[in-house]
């Protein structure tokens, strides 16, 4: 492997960094996204059946918004029915639609910086590659023979090949986590959506 980066010459390093910083991010995202980490299936219905009878205390209130990135939507739906009791249906509504773009903004944490690293490898690679062509111009002798420096001329190709090939092996892994996270997001988001109107028509049906 070190013969390999070796061969691929000095702009394989920033590569090597990109990939490093991609599979760090995957695996934070991966942790991250677990499903009981945002929208626990149960949660809606165990939140449905305790304000049954009315909105729970705040110390019921607090552990729903530790729960989970649902029950933290929730919660806030619940608090400003506690803070204020005669809100307005758009208030309570816009109550957890505040807390629920928070919470997209951190479930998006990180995507873009994965998209950036799927975009710019590629770009690396082609600048090894262009380092290598400026390698194997500079290999010829001044008569345009190419034989001049053979050993000059190896690496050159060599550092044109690895950067191209490797751009392509950080780039593609990374597009398509990428592209995974997104559709993963995208669905816990409309999760949450659903859900915190769901409460908030059962939260509006008890105060009639």
């Amino acid at each position: 492997m070190f013969s390999i980066i070796q061969a691929a010459g000095w702009p394989i390093w920033p590569l090597i960094a990109c990939s490093i910083l991609a599979l760090a991010l995957v695996i934070e995202r991966f942790l991250s996204l677990k499903v009981a980490k945002v929208a626990p299936p149960s949660l809606l219905d165990e939140v449905m059946t305790v304000t049954r009878n009315g909105v729970p205390g705040a110390e019921v209130i607090n552990q729903l918004e530790k729960n989970s990135a649902l029950g933290e939507v929730l919660a806030s739906g619940l608090r400003t029915l506690t803070q204020n009791p005669r809100c307005s249906d758009d208030e309570l509504r816009a109550g957890m639609e505040s807390t629920g773009r928070l919470v997209a903004h951190r479930l998006e944490r990180y995507l873009s910086a994965l998209a950036t690293i799927a975009s710019a490898a590629p770009l690396m690679g082609l600048f090894g590659t262009v380092i290598g062509m400026i390698e194997i111009f500079g290999s010829q002798t001044p008569s345009g023979a190419t034989g001049g420096n053979p050993a000059q001329l190896a690496h050159g190709i060599s550092v044109a090949l690895y950067n191209t090939a490797f751009g392509l092996m950080v780039a593609i892994p990374a597009l398509i986590f990428w592209r995974y996270f997104r559709a993963r997001v995208d669905e816990y988001l409309l999760t949450l959506e659903l859900a915190a109107e769901h409460l908030a028509r059962h939260l509006i049906s008890l105060r009639k």
